[in-house]
């Protein structure tokens, strides 16, 4: 590949725009350097008092530079007949620790259930976890004396039994022994801890920061991020100036966060996650483009449930799973402008907001960023992308 580029070079016989869209292409266009100092530990307190990074014009990132801002200011930055839309997923305590029955120490970390307490789970180490294995996993303590029921915790130890391999994520099936009656969710809030992601090293946040202030449904094993900046307080000024809220759920899984490892972007192939968009928010969808407002994604899940439900090409209630990949080049049905933090370099993410306003004007908006040290990744400030910058949609 390396090989390719430089012949390319020495010929000089590519345009602008074909060098621009074989880097769109390539997960090489998506890299960029971080200090990692910038790497946010905490989550700012309030969570509305974080910096957001406005891009407002098409120039934005190519002329101009984006405005500065803080969060509590997006009520004036949005319109009155808007409609922002939220993802409501909850955040599971899916990191286990347990041990085999030598004593080897395992960690856990949940994805998803498959069947009734049945769950794919990346198992570490998992090497020698084959088929009939099984861990056993004990309570922890401030969870047993905090539990209301103590029915959840008989002898204060659970266990699971490996069934198989899954090929796809190189995880674990895992059958979980729960008590007749209870679930492993349940379970959860005694046995398990809220996984962080593990570029979060010396985090003091409480589980709830971990949390948007309107999650409901739990399923996630990480948070949608650009939703931590909300506060109750910001969101009934929002209603006040007429911007409404809508909701969706995706459960953010191994898709979201898991690199992007081929070199061509186009052949890269997502996790499936399970969406809802249900039937009263696509008819707030409708009501407000017919009105002429805006539809504002607060998160690229959010992004992802909205265009996964609308693949039919026009949007439609939808429950299920999705494996929809943006990048460059994909044509946008629902979403206006986006709400989101700052993402991995060579994510999916880093692609998905690429489409809607360029890779290289978006690395050049990171380049500002960490200029200007903003804080990074989940934790970190926000960027305001407006429909009016995006070229898809004024």
């Amino acid at each position: 590949m390396n090989q390719k580029l430089v012949q390319v070079n020495l010929k000089d016989t590519s345009s602008p725009q074909e060098k621009n869209l074989e880097l769109d292409c390539s997960v090489a266009g998506y890299d960029y350097e971080l200090p990692p100092e910038l790497i946010a530990q905490n989550p700012a307190v309030p969570r509305d008092s974080s910096r957001l990074l406005v891009v407002d014009s098409p120039t934005t990132g190519i002329e101009t530079a984006p405005l500065h801002h803080i969060f509590h200011d997006l009520p004036a930055l949005l319109r009155s007949g808007d409609l922002l839309v939220m993802n409501n997923t909850r955040v599971i305590p899916a990191r286990l620790y347990g041990h085999k029955s030598t004593g080897a120490k395992i960690q856990v970390l949940l994805l998803e259930e498959r069947q009734h307490n049945c769950w794919l789970a990346l198992v570490k180490p998992g090497k020698s976890f084959k088929r009939g294995a099984k861990i056993v996993f004990t309570a922890r303590q401030l969870g047993i004396e905090d539990c209301k029921d103590s029915s959840l915790v008989p002898g204060h130890q659970l266990t699971a039994t490996v069934l198989e391999t899954d090929a796809a994520t190189g995880g674990r099936l895992l059958q979980f022994d729960v008590p007749e009656g209870k679930t492993l969710v349940e379970l959860l809030e005694v046995f398990g801890e809220v996984p962080l992601p593990p570029y979060i090293t010396t985090s003091e946040a409480a589980d709830e920061q971990y949390q948007t202030v309107y999650a409901k449904q739990p399923g996630a094993i990480a948070a949608p991020t650009a939703g931590l900046h909300f506060t109750p307080e910001l969101l009934q000024k929002l209603r006040d100036r007429q911007i409404n809220q809508a909701f969706v759920t995706l459960h953010v899984g191994v898709g979201t966060f898991r690199p992007v490892e081929v070199e061509d972007v186009t052949t890269h192939q997502m996790h499936e996650e399970w969406i809802e968009v249900p039937a009263a928010t696509v008819e707030q969808i409708r009501a407000t483009k017919a009105a002429g407002g805006r539809i504002i994604a607060v998160g690229t899940t959010a992004v992802r449930a909205l265009e996964g439900a609308a693949q039919s090409g026009n949007l439609q209630p939808f429950c299920g799973k999705t494996d929809l990949f943006i990048y460059p080049g994909y044509q946008w049905r629902v979403v206006d402008g986006l709400i989101t933090n700052f993402h991995l370099p060579r994510s999916s993410l880093l692609m998905l907001v690429s489409a809607l306003i360029g890779r290289q004007r978006l690395l050049n908006i990171y380049n500002e960023a960490i200029a200007f040290e903003y804080r990074f990744y989940s934790f970190g400030d926000a960027m305001l992308i407006l429909p009016s910058a995006t070229g898809v949609r004024s």
